[in-house]
Parts: structure tokens; C-alpha cells; sequence
């Protein structure tokens, strides 16, 4: 009998540090960045970057079906439209697009995961999902930009969604932000900052991913890099959290050439980024850099990094998981 009880706590024992052993599993963010993965950009990218999206030109109908592939997938995840239910779209009149020879309504594609402990204070996480369209018979895909950029997003979703089903979702609330209209001049984050889901006081950081699938042909010798762009304009305290989390969770390193002010590409003020930093906005601009195949017919999936894309990727989760996660919130220090 004696021998039985010692048997039935050793058992229990066991069984007890195997739960203690999964609940640790689940709250390590690195369990939800391995979720990110190069087969599943690469799924995604070849749907969005498909020549049934017409090269997703603000208006058009290809565009129309890349915001619905965006919405079922977040549909399909379960994760929750930002105010209506089920509406995932902010829509954008015909007029706001002045630049358009044919102005045509549009919409930003939104979907939100709500904080547990702070949910009034916001992440947005933005890319651009239009491109450049068609020209003589050519369809423009839009690959690396910003095709890249609005997979990695899904896949970032998908990761918190994840946290979220196992009771370690994120205490600040996250705003997945898909804009429109960048190509002609960056009016669907114009437009949300305009008219904001959430207050901008409340917004506490937007980590903006416009082109990171690609190599730029000045890194060919020193690939495993991503170019980070205006960490450090407005809040310190964001900058040094993007290190932090760099040298915790990455091997890529952080190139801050185009962040220079003297930059004559002015990369900074090139992407939806710059909306939000014009309102005091925290921002990171995560950036491959340009090449041949910039603004191209032959910016097709066939020709992205996956593998690489996934690291960047992975990055940008982990430095949003820390911003969501952290005591403090990140402020504008730079004012």
C-alpha cells in the first residue's frame, strides 16, 4: 500500500510539471514567432500576388479581391472587426482620392485583437495592399511591394490569435491596419489618421512593413539584414525596445542607413508610416530597400526570399509583443 502511494505521487508529480512544463511552452513569444513560417508566406503571397488581383489598384476590382481574401482571413481566424461587427472595412469615397484620373471608392481593411489588461491603448501594425495595377497588357503583382508586407501581417495575426485561443494574448489591444491608396500618395493611412478608429492619443506605436521579401542588390554580399527607418525620430524609448528585442530574439541586423536625414531617397516620408509620425506617433518603418524589380511587372512571388522574409518578419512580431507586453507604455520622447 505504501509502495502504491509513493507510485500514484510520483505520477501525479510527473503530470504536474508536464502542465507546468506546457503552460511555460505557451507563454513564450518565441512559440508564436516559430508559427510564422516560410511555406505560409509563400502560400499567401501566391494568392495575393496573383494575376487575378489585376496588380490591385486602388478602386479597381482586383483590389476589391484583395480586400476580400483579407477580410475572410480574418473571418476565418476569428479575430474581430475593430467597431461593427463584421465589418472589416473602413471605406473611403470616390472624392478623398483627388490624384486618380477615374477617382474610385476604396477601403482600408481592418481587424483588431482587443488588449486584456489595457485594451484602450493600441498597436497598429499597417501595410499597403494596392499596388500599381496594369499597364499594356502587363499586370504589375506587386510581390515584394507591398504584397510582403500585407502577408507578413497575416501571419503576425494569425501568431496573436494563437496567444489569444491560449489565454496569453497581448494586455495592449492591436490594430491590424491594411491601407489602400499608398501608391498615389499614401491616402489610406492619410485617411485613417484623419479619421481614426481608435484616438491617435490612444495610439500607441505603428510598426509600418512595406517591401521585406527581397534583397537589396547593396546587401547581396550580407543578406540577413532588414533596414529600419525612423525608430528613433520621436521616442527613444521605442528605439532602444527595437534593439532590445533584436539582440533577444534575431540575427538580423538592423541597417539604419536610410534613416539618415540627409537620405536623399527620403525613404521616411515615402510610406503610410509618415501618417501617423505627422501625429506624434511612435513609428518603425521596416524596409528591404529597392531593386530591379521595384515598381515592375516582374515583381512576382517566384522571386521573394522566403526564408529571410520570415526572420523579418518574425522580428517585427516580437518587437510588437514586447510593445503590447511592456509596463510601460512607449511615448513620444522626442517632442
Amino acid at each position: 500500500m505504501k509502495l502504491l502511494l509513493i507510485s500514484s505521487f510520483a505520477l501525479l508529480a510527473v503530470a504536474c510539471n508536464s502542465t507546468k512544463t506546457a503552460e511555460t511552452k505557451k507563454m513564450t513569444p518565441v512559440d508564436y514567432a516559430n508559427t510564422i513560417t516560410a511555406e505560409d508566406l509563400k502560400t499567401h503571397l501566391y494568392i495575393f500576388a496573383d494575376d487575378k488581383m489585376e496588380g490591385r489598384m486602388t478602386g479597381s476590382d482586383g483590389q476589391k479581391l484583395a480586400a476580400e481574401y483579407l477580410r475572410n482571413f480574418y473571418q476565418d481566424q476569428g479575430i474581430a472587426a475593430p467597431v461593427e461587427p463584421n465589418n472589416y472595412y473602413q471605406n473611403i469615397p470616390a472624392e478623398y482620392f483627388s490624384r486618380m484620373k477615374t477617382p474610385a471608392a476604396s477601403e482600408n481593411v481592418v481587424a483588431f485583437i482587443k488588449g486584456s489588461e489595457k485594451p484602450d491603448e493600441i498597436i497598429v501594425l499597417s501595410a499597403h495592399y494596392d499596388h500599381v495595377g496594369m499597364e499594356n497588357g502587363k499586370i504589375f503583382n506587386g510581390a515584394d511591394d507591398d504584397g510582403s508586407g500585407t502577408v507578413a501581417m497575416l501571419e503576425m495575426a494569425e501568431a496573436f490569435q494563437k496567444a489569444v485561443k491560449e489565454g496569453n494574448g497581448p494586455k495592449r489591444s492591436i490594430l491590424f491596419l491594411h491601407v489602400t491608396g499608398e501608391e498615389i500618395g499614401l491616402y489610406g493611412s492619410k485617411y485613417y489618421t484623419e479619421n481614426p478608429i481608435f484616438p491617435l492619443a490612444n495610439t500607441v506605436a505603428n510598426l509600418n512593413t512595406d517591401m521585406i521579401g527581397r534583397i537589396d542588390p547593396n546587401k547581396k554580399d550580407n543578406p540577413n539584414y532588414i533596414y529600419l527607418i525612423g525608430s528613433d525620430k520621436l521616442s527613444q524609448g521605442l528605439h532602444d525596445l527595437s534593439e532590445k528585442v533584436a539582440a533577444k530574439y534575431s540575427d538580423l541586423e538592423l541597417d539604419y542607413t536610410f534613416n539618415d536625414e540627409n537620405d536623399p531617397n527620403r525613404f521616411y516620408y515615402r510610406s503610410d508610416h509618415y501618417n501617423f509620425a505627422k501625429n506624434n506617433v511612435p513609428i518603425i518603418f521596416y524596409f528591404n530597400g529597392v531593386h530591379e524589380d521595384y515598381h515592375q511587372a516582374t515583381d512576382t512571388p517566384d522571386k521573394i526570399e522566403y526564408e529571410l522574409m520570415a526572420k523579418r518578419t518574425q522580428l517585427i512580431f516580437h518587437t510588437a509583443w514586447e510593445i503590447a507586453n511592456q509596463e510601460e507604455r512607449i511615448t513620444a520622447d522626442k517632442l
